[in-house]
């Protein structure tokens, strides 16, 4: 469950940081570094959904 929930956080996040950067007009280099922030914020936050609910 750990593992599903750090991969769906980094999808979801991944892609929404790509997605900002497009909507703010950033280039290719930009939407990458916000790609990459969101999958880093998918993965701590996948994390604690899975500590969730193993509870």
């Amino acid at each position: 469950m750990n593992k599903l929930c750090i991969f769906g956080g980094t999808t979801v996040f991944g892609y929404a940081g790509w997605f900002v950067g497009e909507l703010l007009g950033f280039d290719f280099f930009g939407c990458f570094l916000l790609s990459g922030l969101g999958s880093i914020l998918g993965v701590w936050l996948g994390w604690k959904l899975a500590q969730k609910l193993a509870e």
